[in-house]
């Protein structure tokens, strides 16, 4: 049985067809997109390695099946910079030493990315624990959390003063 399936990547429209129904939107990102910046921990949707965005939402790519995404837009890590410039939360990580062994960074900044939007939708106010809350969902066995969380807020602020800034102009 062959099950056509489009998404767009990191903005760039992708058509697979897939053999088996139970494909996993992080098996067909890194194995039929070769997108190997989620990385596959524990394949239950407990440590949060795999989050990618979809439809600017987190999603824990383990979990979800990649036929049920069929017309849905998905960022991965690899699309965050531009070019040789890095995403805010990106750099902010790099900063703050948000990462050790670097195996959950991938899933660290994406669902901080998710964060920040969904804050910034919400009209919440950047706060600590609300980003630990927030970033609960991804797990770092280094525990590197001190640097992931100022890395977080931080970029959360600078996001914060870059769209104050945008509205005033």
């Amino acid at each position: 049985m062959s099950i056509p399936l489009t998404l767009t990547v990191n903005g760039e429209r992708r058509d697979l067809v897939l053999e088996d129904p139970r494909v996993t939107l992080l098996d067909a990102l890194r194995e039929r997109l070769h997108l190997t910046g989620s990385k596959k921990g524990c394949d239950r949707g407990q440590c949060g390695a795999c989050t990618v965005l979809v439809d600017g939402r987190r999603v824990n790519a383990c979990l979800a099946l990649a036929v049920s995404l069929d017309g849905a837009s998905v960022e991965t890590v690899e699309g965050l910079a531009k070019g040789d410039a890095l995403h805010p939360v990106q750099a902010a990580f790099i900063a703050h030493d948000g990462f050790q062994c670097g195996f959950c960074t991938p899933g660290q900044i994406m669902s901080a990315v998710g964060l920040i939007r969904e804050m910034r939708e919400a009209g919440e106010e950047i706060d600590v624990e609300r980003v630990r809350e927030g970033m609960s969902g991804n797990l770092c066995r280094c525990g590197a959390y001190a640097g992931i969380t100022e890395a977080v807020v931080d970029a959360a602020r600078a996001d914060s003063a870059s769209e104050t800034r945008e509205k005033a102009a």
